[in-house]
């Protein structure tokens, strides 16, 4: 009876999970394997037709919005919509700049917080009221933070922040869990920028140093964040998930 109790409290099925971000890359990943295990997921984007193009990959129970994450009343009207829900996840972020400080303007500087830091905030402070008891926050950084390279000054302020972030929300939100999933190198749209060939060399280059001798697809990753949403005892953890990286 006892182990019977532990997998119901533990499961995602009938949960409402809000996954901002959620129409590509490690988000979508992250609602399809949700959606696989019977929660009701509702994704987030900037653009209507990838929110109408992810839609097509998840169940007919799915909802999808269309929200600037860099408007403040945007994001509060978001979450007055959807109301009550279980579990968020912020996955989003554009495409990376990456950049020597000479070359940055504090304007490109600037612009570059606006989604993947303040719009985490954002949802945090609008989406906190409306999560159901035993419910979670699960945010989004990068190993840049820990192992950062020339041209990173900008990837690996923000992912530092988020950390910091994660755990200043975790005691002020509290019972609220407030994780972060900490990715490596992953093979998503956010190195769109790099041309093909570029990103095939980057990606055979770095899976002969990894210690796992790969390079993550969105899937890999997506399982992070399934578990901190169903772990009812981690708040304030940041899982790092990068094939070893920052050890070589």
């Amino acid at each position: 009876m006892e182990n019977t109790v532990n997998v119901s409290r533990s499961s995602l099925a009938n949960k409402k999970i809000v996954i901002l971000g959620g129409s590509s890359g490690i988000g979508l990943a992250t609602a399809r394997a949700a959606a696989a295990e019977g929660a009701e997921v509702i994704i987030v984007s900037s653009n209507q037709s990838r929110v109408d193009a992810a839609l097509g990959q998840l169940p007919a129970n799915s909802k999808g919005f269309v929200t600037d994450l860099t408007n403040e009343q945007q994001i509060k009207h978001l979450f007055n919509t959807i109301s009550k829900f279980d579990h968020l996840v912020f996955t989003a972020g554009e495409s990376l700049h990456l950049a020597n400080i000479s070359d940055l303007s504090l304007v490109d500087a600037q612009r570059f917080f606006n989604v993947r830091y303040w719009g985490a905030f954002t949802a945090v402070k609008y989406a906190s009221p409306n999560i159901n008891p035993g419910g979670s926050i699960t945010l989004s950084g990068g190993t840049v933070s820990r192992r950062p390279q020339s041209g990173w000054s900008l990837g690996a302020s923000i992912c530092t922040a988020m950390e910091g972030f994660t755990r200043a929300m975790a005691v002020e939100l509290a019972p609220i869990r407030v994780n972060m999933v900490c990715p490596g190198l992953v093979k998503t749209n956010l190195w769109s920028n790099m041309p093909q060939a570029d990103q095939d060399s980057l990606f055979n280059s770095y899976a002969n140093i990894l210690p796992v001798k790969f390079v993550a697809e969105a899937d890999d990753v997506a399982e992070s964040y399934l578990y901190l949403m169903r772990q009812r005892y981690s708040t304030g953890e940041v899982i790092v998930v990068d094939g070893g990286g920052v050890l070589v």
